[in-house]
């Protein structure tokens, strides 16, 4: 009598089984206003609670709402200037529609610097260093406009940390952000969006203000499928000595990149 036992494991789970409400939190807040656009203060929290981002570290991706441009940064920069030849002499940092920001490494000069920045784009779990599970970059964004018609929040967020798995959601409007000076004598928030400057005469000529506040949140989940698009593993196990008769199937085991058995499996191994 020939018997035969099939055993196939596929392990794949469309969130960190370990740390389903994990999450990576990108935090974008305004601290100031520049004669056509802003400067604004971006913060990425790793929330998760085992999953460290290693070397080579973080890149982040947007779509700018329209034609804005990036001026300057601090503590990181894009990785393509993109075409810039329609400005003459001052010549923004990058004009790409879709800009990629990486961190600057360790040893950056303290004039390029900012808090939390020029770790190489490594950010620790906060479960486990939440002293290092924050990563901070300061960006200048231009062609942006200063009223509540013009400054559009950026879209589509992509983040790499540093290979693919993580899928960010819309940026939402959220209560801005408090900064305490390194000394803890003084507290200043991101800024309000002057949107009008109205004369009110029966309050003595006081400046009043149509306020906006300007503190977005971006939240990037970690999916292990999308990390991983063959299943991690797979077993087959059988009472026959040949391969061929119980096989994994096609690419569950991860394909082999060669032309003479394209989609085979990494590796049979037999019982």
């Amino acid at each position: 009598m020939i018997s035969n036992l099939n055993l196939l494991v596929v392990l794949s789970d469309a969130y960190d089984a370990l740390d389903p409400t994990g999450n990576i939190t990108i935090k974008w807040d305004v601290i100031n206003w520049t004669p056509d656009g802003y400067l604004a203060v971006v913060t990425m929290f790793n929330f998760q609670q085992y999953r460290h981002i290693q070397a080579p570290g973080w890149s982040l991706g947007w779509t700018w709402a329209k034609k804005e441009v990036i001026w300057s940064m601090v503590g990181s920069q894009t990785t393509e200037q993109g075409d810039c030849s329609k400005y003459k002499g001052n010549i923004p940092h990058c004009c790409q529609k879709r800009p990629t920001v990486v961190d600057l490494l360790p040893g950056t000069p303290y004039n390029q610097q900012i808090a939390n920045c020029c770790k190489g784009g490594v950010i620790n779990s906060w479960a486990q260093d939440p002293a290092n599970a924050a990563s901070s970059f300061q960006v200048s964004v231009g062609a942006a406009g200063t009223t509540n018609k013009t400054v559009k929040v950026p879209k589509n967020f992509t983040l790499r940390a540093p290979g693919p798995g993580y899928t960010c959601g819309p940026a939402k409007i959220v209560k801005p952000t408090q900064f305490v000076s390194s000394d803890g004598r003084r507290v200043t928030q991101a800024m309000s969006k002057n949107m009008r400057w109205l004369q009110s005469s029966d309050k003595g000529n006081l400046p009043n203000f149509n306020l906006m506040t300007v503190t977005w949140n971006v939240t990037c989940t970690y999916s292990q499928f999308l990390a991983q698009k063959t299943p991690t593993c797979c077993v087959s196990l059988s009472s026959f000595y040949n391969d061929t008769i119980v096989p994994c199937p096609t690419c569950t085991c991860g394909c082999q990149n060669n032309k003479t058995q394209p989609g085979s499996c990494v590796e049979y191994v037999l019982f």
